[in-house]
């Protein structure tokens, strides 16, 4: 099923997002998580691409797993910046071959590698060129990335936006956002594309802090801000691992609450591959739409 089609049928969609192991790393590691998920029945769970599309083919494999092993709606995220046409005409037929009708659109992240050759000339400079594409199609069911605090490399969130509805001109079905920690920012986001004319479904995309490394991370790449109560849960457990852990769950789930209650189109969980605090988080939003149906 597309997950267009599940937006309109359900309020408040879950979905994890998963990542394949490293290359040298067995694929029985995500196989495990997804086993250790499945229970709880997610919309669907997406598959990331590496750094610079470096487990594209895992992507392949893994989404299939998902898709008609597991009977879970599959999401394969699919970057561009760094392939040429060809490339991804080849990976669209892999995934069509494997019955995916969603695919995540990227731009991507630029690969480490200071020798990485990209093609020449460059064949694709912004997401929306890969949705053109994927679009010229409309085989599969295409959603895309947006950043309540604006992306970090754009100027000023006014030209984000503009990027943004462009995207969706291009033929977005729906978005999920970057991972933020103050939901009031999500909520002005959300007016925001609205007044854009910006008309898809959003799913907030949440991940849980597990250790401090992980938060100082996160905020190199993605460029989110630490509100004062999230900077005070920090600070009182940095040295304390299981209680920040701990911590960064109950923030999480507190801020999911608030999200359901607002009337969010879905929750997107960030697992990081870790299937005990997914578990426990999926749970309670479980229990909180049970008690929402009474």
């Amino acid at each position: 099923m597309k997950i267009k089609d599940l937006y309109d049928k359900k309020r408040t969609l879950l979905s994890f997002e998963i990542f394949p192991p490293k290359k040298n790393y067995p694929l029985k590691t995500v196989f495990q998580t997804i086993e250790e998920l499945k229970d709880l029945k997610p919309d669907f769970i997406s598959v990331t691409y590496g750094a610079g599309g470096t487990s594209k083919d895992r992507t392949v494999e893994i989404a299939s797993k998902i898709k008609n092993e597991y009977h879970i709606e599959a999401l394969a995220h699919l970057t561009c910046i760094s392939s040429t046409t060809d490339e991804i005409d080849d990976i669209l037929h892999a995934l069509h071959m494997n019955h995916i009708e969603n695919i995540l659109a990227l731009r991507g992240d630029i690969p480490e590698n200071p020798d990485f050759e990209f093609p020449s000339p460059l064949q694709y400079t912004y997401a929306k060129d890969l949705i053109q594409q994927i679009n010229h199609s409309r085989k599969v069911s295409i959603g895309a990335a947006c950043y309540p605090e604006g992306h970090p490399k754009c100027e000023n969130k006014v030209r984000d936006i503009k990027h943004l509805k462009e995207k969706v001109d291009a033929g977005v079905d729906f978005l999920i956002s970057q991972l933020f920690f103050d939901n009031e920012l999500f909520y002005r986001f959300m007016e925001e594309i609205d007044l854009a004319g910006i008309q898809v479904p959003v799913s907030a995309g949440i991940m849980p802090v597990l250790n401090a490394k992980q938060i100082l991370r996160m905020q190199k790449l993605a460029g989110c801000s630490l509100p004062s109560k999230f900077r005070r849960i920090l600070e009182k457990y940095e040295n304390n691992p299981e209680a920040l852990k701990e911590a960064g769950e109950a923030y999480a789930l507190e801020q999911i609450i608030d999200l359901m209650a607002w009337g969010v189109d879905g929750i997107h969980l960030y697992t990081m591959n870790k299937s005990e605090t997914a578990r426990k988080i999926a749970k309670n939003i479980k229990m909180i739409r049970n008690i929402g149906k009474e």
